[in-house]
């Protein structure tokens, strides 16, 4: 994504918003159609966790806190970029809500049987504004500076209570490259013990180009795949892939109260913060690192040889995921500059080395590395134009 001076400024929503005809689908068969929830079997693992005490900051483009599928789960909102679309505009908060409710959402109506059920319905969502939506008329005049606003968010989080960070967004254009800042950034979040998650990239059919943040270091990242465990066509195949999850025909919640389709490992990146959220819930002392390694060694239905660039170690499995933690103990992390025994208030920002400074690029906005593409509108039977 191109960055203004203190913001990131693209959204996620990548291709062209296509609308596509539909059955009729009623409040009460959104549940029925989140085949996510079935396929990594949240039933079960609900029964140790449904990630009560959890806190998981959505780096994205805001999230409507009044979502009847959200509200109660959403903590005080921090905008790192100060410009563009406002909280009720049609530009505001459409992709950043969709990954907020994947990943707790609770429902509506009796016993929340209506709307979208999260990953982990008992989280709390951090939201961090710092990209605008695609649609957003501000990403023109923004496009030709710089800033600092996705390394700023990823530190603001993790100082402010974050347990989980979620990064549905990236670069994965052609003249991608590394930005010292966001991995020092992240590197920060993983020493306060934040487990940081971010997509794998939607550029498989365009090259596989590798996507930042995904390609930082300790970063769990995630590949899209579709309800046979097939990895999705879109999903870009590279190095860093540490697990699947559902990206194909997700059903997400949108601030104008109605519910669409829609693909991406955004989505996917979602469903496995979700789970992160689940483990650390229920062991609160396990590291990053040890849940990344947990989430990799208990996924489902690996690929031949244990591992690919396609998907990983294989879907995520929070019910086996969850057992496994309990076989664990935590391994304590070290102070970064604070080796007696006063702590401090956290870790001192890293400081860059000669190296890393010849990575600095500006983050540039791409429609591969992001999540979601808005396909099919979900509504009380209507058909109706994006």
């Amino acid at each position: 994504m191109k960055r203004a001076r203190g913001a990131a400024v693209s959204a996620l929503l990548a291709g062209a918003l296509t609308l596509l005809p539909t059955a009729a689908a009623h409040a009460d068969g959104i549940r029925a159609q989140q085949w996510g929830l079935s396929a990594l079997h949240l039933d079960q693992a609900w029964h140790a966790t449904r990630g009560r005490g959890v806190t998981v900051a959505v780096l994205d483009t805001g999230v409507q806190e009044d979502h009847p599928d959200l509200v109660g789960n959403v903590l005080p909102a921090k905008d790192m970029i100060g410009f563009g679309a406002r909280p009720g505009d049609r530009t505001w908060g459409r992709h950043g809500t969709a990954m907020a409710g994947i990943i707790a959402g609770h429902g509506h109506g009796p016993g929340g049987s209506d709307g979208v059920m999260g990953v982990a319905p008992e989280a709390k969502i951090l939201p961090v504004r710092v990209i605008l939506e695609d649609s957003d008329p501000a990403r023109a005049k923004a496009r030709t500076t710089r800033g600092t606003a996705l390394a700023d968010g990823i530190r603001w989080a993790a100082d402010h209570g974050a347990d989980v960070i979620n990064l549905s967004l990236g670069d994965d254009s052609a003249s991608a490259h590394p930005e010292p800042g966001e991995d020092e950034a992240v590197q920060y979040a993983l020493k306060k013990g934040v487990v940081v998650v971010a997509s794998a990239g939607n550029g498989g059919d365009k090259g596989d180009h590798v996507s930042y943040p995904a390609a930082y270091p300790g970063v769990v990242v995630a590949t899209a795949v579709d309800r046979y465990g097939t990895r999705a066509a879109f999903s870009t195949r590279r190095w860093y892939a540490a697990v699947s999850a559902p990206g194909v025909d997700v059903v997400i919640a949108d601030p104008d109260h109605k519910y669409y389709e829609g693909w991406g490992t955004s989505a996917a990146s979602a469903y496995v913060s979700g789970v992160a959220a689940l483990v650390r819930s229920a062991h609160p002392g396990l590291s990053p690192a040890q849940i990344k390694t947990l989430l990799e060694d208990t996924a489902d239905d690996p690929p031949a040889g244990g591992r690919d660039d396609s998907r990983g170690f294989g879907t995520i499995d929070p019910v086996a995921a969850l057992a496994a933690a309990d076989r664990l103990e935590p391994e304590k992390l070290s102070p970064a500059s604070y080796p007696r025994r006063y702590f401090g208030p956290g870790p001192d920002a890293p400081r860059a080395t000669a190296s890393a400074a010849d990575w600095a690029a500006p983050l540039a906005g791409s429609a591969g590395g992001v999540l979601l593409v808005v396909g099919v509108m979900l509504w009380r039977g209507r058909r109706h134009p994006f």
